[in-house]
């Protein structure tokens, strides 16, 4: 499916963000409660950020493997009523605080915690044999399983290539009941009329399996080190623009081999959810290469991408399930044609409306039926915080756009909620926090911050507090 035919709306909540008792959101009945909230406030579509392993700034956009699952989101209930956890042990990983993540707790203990579960699977066949059907997720647990073995070196300085099988077994295990314990919660979302909208970023970590065996995709030297490396120009999130740091495509060699990596990393994608949003579709039509000695993001330039050769391919392997294209940023009539020929739904966010451009396509009175709106995204404040920031005379244009003409701003939220839902967007995607009316200090990231992100969770009282009936009845009111 490239278009959206029905108006929709939804909600944008990582896992991670859940409410549960054990550090971190989970595949567990957390889950449901979220899902039955969904279903009873009239939302039909939950989006969630990428699910692989995240890197030590615990971003989930530059992960050791595209296709690897992060094994905090395993329940941890579960696994005690399948008699791999004790009852002591499940009492010892009761988090401290239910208001953010437990990062540093997690990184300490979750691992050794699951790797006692793992130890006491009496038959591995069933976990060994779905690694074995699954030649990706099976280069993740080896990869994972030689990084210890070459104490978490960067790969390009590894000597050894054995491992430890026990080791190896410990992420065979992991990978086995993030995506069982998954596809279990998906299953009853879609049962609950609810379809998951998952989240694909356009790159891969240089320490990762993806680089590590299959170096031909990227652009390497004779080492192993990138040539050159991902960003992007200056602009609204940044002045100096932003330095990634992951490596580039061959683009080239993809094309020769019909995107046989690509393909993979769709349908795995697309098996774990209803649709999929592909991050950065800019890089697609042209993609911002800053050389590997640069000092600065600023000192990269615009290579052309695949482009359609690419999105035929996606289309190929997506079918009849969603596609979404983020094309935020700096989008040029080139990329604005390659999104019209792919047919994928764009994206429109209310906090860039505003910024002095009356023609902008981020003005709700200006959203085409084909295209996903938010409020914000998981980069950008939340819709209090940003209101909050705006100068008098933007914040008055903005209110007085939605209708709302009281003195006392403090009261405009619904106004601006209600705009987007009689917009003409077929979805309307709110992140939890702006449902919440929720400040600055709960932002999920801020682009070119290394510390300070993704720590936010929503509590149990928090999701009880929100009014399904209220939401119900703006959907049913507006379409959705």
């Amino acid at each position: 499916m490239t278009a959206i035919n029905k108006r929709s709306a939804g909600v944008l909540m990582h896992v991670s963000s859940l409410h549960g008792n054990y550090s971190v959101g989970s595949f567990g009945k957390e889950a449901i409660e979220f899902i039955d909230f969904l279903s009873d406030a009239g939302f039909t579509y939950w989006q969630v950020l990428p699910f692989c392993i995240p890197d030590e700034c615990d971003s989930p956009y530059k992960s050791v493997s595209a296709f690897s699952g992060n094994p905090y989101f395993i329940d941890l209930p579960t696994l005690y009523r399948e008699g791999l956890l004790t009852e002591n042990e499940l009492a010892s990983a009761k988090q401290s605080t239910p208001y953010l993540i437990e990062s540093k707790r997690l990184s300490l203990e979750r691992e050794l915690l699951l790797r006692k579960a793992a130890a006491r699977v009496s038959d591995r066949g069933e976990i060994l044999d779905f690694i074995s059907a699954n030649p990706y997720i099976d280069e993740a647990c080896r990869f994972l399983a030689l990084n210890k073995a070459n104490r978490f070196l960067p790969w390009q300085n590894w000597k050894a290539d054995t491992y430890d099988d026990e080791d190896y077994f410990y992420h065979a295990f992991t990978q086995y009941h993030f995506i069982k314990q998954w596809k279990g919660i998906k299953a009853y979302a879609n049962q609950k009329g609810v379809r998951v909208i998952g989240d694909l970023p356009i790159y891969v970590g240089l320490h990762s399996a993806d680089v590590y065996f299959h170096p031909d995709q990227f652009q390497l030297d004779a080492k192993g080190m990138p040539t050159a490396v991902a960003g992007c120009p200056p602009d609204y999130f940044s002045q100096e623009g932003q330095f990634w740091g992951n490596p580039l495509y061959r683009w080239d060699v993809m094309k020769r081999d019909n995107f046989v990596w690509w393909r993979a990393r769709m349908a795995h994608t697309l098996e774990m959810f209803d649709g999929v949003r592909i991050d950065h579709f800019r890089g697609i039509e042209s993609y911002w290469s800053i050389p590997a000695t640069a000092a600065s993001a600023k000192e990269g330039r615009w290579v052309k991408g695949p482009g359609m050769a690419f999105v035929r391919a996606m289309k190929e392997m997506a079918g009849e399930q969603l596609i979404i294209a983020e094309d935020l940023g700096d989008i040029p009539p080139a990329v604005q044609k390659l999104l019209q020929q792919s047919g994928f739904p764009g994206m429109r966010v209310f906090q860039f409306a505003f910024l002095g451009d009356p023609k902008t396509p981020h003005l709700p009175h200006n959203y085409p039926k084909n295209c996903i709106a938010y409020t914000g995204t998981h980069d950008n404040n939340t819709l209090l915080g940003y209101v909050w920031e705006q100068d008098d005379a933007t914040r008055r244009l903005m209110l007085d756009y939605c209708g709302y003409t009281d003195a006392d701003w403090d009261k405009s939220y619904d106004a601006i909620l209600r705009t987007m839902l009689r917009s003409h967007a077929g979805l309307v995607l709110f992140p939890v926090q702006d449902l919440l009316g929720f400040g600055a200090d709960t932002r999920m990231n801020t682009p070119g911050r290394a510390e300070g992100n993704w720590g936010y969770r929503i509590t149990k009282e928090q999701l009880a507090a929100l009014d399904s009936g209220k939401f119900s009845h703006l959907n049913r009111l507006y379409g959705r």
